[in-house]
């Protein structure tokens, strides 16, 4: 009989391609979408919908009932919110309504499968000595972050429930459009950098990232979280040199003093409606000096083997960008 797998957040970025992934492994695909939520880019593949009411716990549990999944990819989540309380509702409270839900209903779940985020870990030191071990006490430098790690320990808490996190560092990929933004402002001659503190940065290419879902989906292993990176890291200025190689750009390069962007942080959160792109709080991440991670568990354990550097990622997903006219 052929798997059945729940992909939460299946609109998303990563959720088309954690889609993609399953339905090569051979799983049937119920995306878990919201009835407002843009599926037209999923249109060409053979998934199902399912609109599930993440605040009742009781809806989730007839859901489990209904359906009786095999797996549960658990991508679903906020990344910007005006307060941490915001960020917790949905991002912890949410996942621990649909494990709740999983445990009280009675379905024999394979796997849950939970894509959490190097944030909730938070950096380590620019010098820190390496290799670091991956197993290190969290600390969280952003609101994201802490409610990040406030769903692995709810997650952590149901022990009927057979559970694997992944913590992805950075994620890029064709599709993603926040580092799309970068590529907008570098094609206009610009390079913008946040103050002139040193740093280490790591990523990983989606594909990457679906891959390692899949083999952790498919492994005897739970109970277990693992950062997840292509292995490598890169000082601040690796990124905008691969893309400029690859577009022809020339920019200029700008160090903008951190006293005015915490300012414009500032009056971000005062004047905007919504959640600000930039706030105080995301500066903790982006000014951050060592997003470096440490993977070999990953490796040791699933088999993992990140397949895509950031140079051949990026020199693909701007192929895509290109051919999908949004270069």
């Amino acid at each position: 009989m052929t798997p059945r797998v729940l992909i939460t957040g299946a609109s998303g970025f990563v959720g088309y391609h954690l889609v993609e992934a399953a339905l090569q492994a051979g799983m049937e695909v119920y995306a878990a979408v919201r009835a407002s939520s843009n599926v037209a880019h999923l249109s060409d593949l053979q998934v199902n919908y399912v609109y599930p009411d993440f605040s009742s716990k009781e809806a989730l549990i007839a859901m489990m009932k209904e359906y009786r999944f095999d797996y549960i990819i658990h991508g679903a989540g906020i990344t910007k919110a005006r307060s941490l309380d915001e960020y917790n509702k949905v991002n912890a409270g949410y996942t621990q309504n649909l494990a709740m839900a999983v445990s009280e209903s009675g379905i024999p779940l394979k796997k849950f499968l939970f894509i959490s985020s190097l944030a909730a870990v938070g950096p380590i030191a620019y010098d820190a000595n390496w290799p670091l071990p991956d197993v290190v006490t969290p600390r969280p430098v952003t609101n994201y972050g802490r409610s990040k790690l406030l769903a692995e320990q709810f997650l952590g808490a149901v022990s009927s429930v057979p559970w694997v996190i992944l913590r992805p560092t950075a994620v890029y990929g064709p599709r993603e459009r926040d580092l799309f933004v970068l590529f907008k402002t570098f094609r206009r001659g610009l390079e913008p950098y946040m103050g002139r503190g040193a740093q280490w940065l790591s990523f990983v290419y989606v594909k990457d990232l679906a891959t390692a879902a899949i083999l952790a989906l498919e492994s005897q292993v739970s109970g277990v979280a693992y950062n997840i990176s292509d292995g490598n890291a890169y000082d601040r200025y690796a990124l905008a040199a691969i893309i400029k190689s690859h577009l022809k750009l020339r920019t200029i390069r700008i160090h903008l003093p951190l006293p005015v962007i915490k300012l414009v942080a500032v009056i971000s959160e005062k004047v905007s409606r919504g959640a600000p792109l930039l706030n105080k709080d995301k500066l903790n991440e982006l000014t951050a000096a060592n997003w470096n991670c440490n993977i070999e568990r990953l490796k040791n354990d699933l088999g993992y083997r990140p397949r895509y550097n950031l140079e051949k990622g990026m020199q693909e997903t701007l192929d895509w960008y290109a051919a999908n006219k949004w270069l």
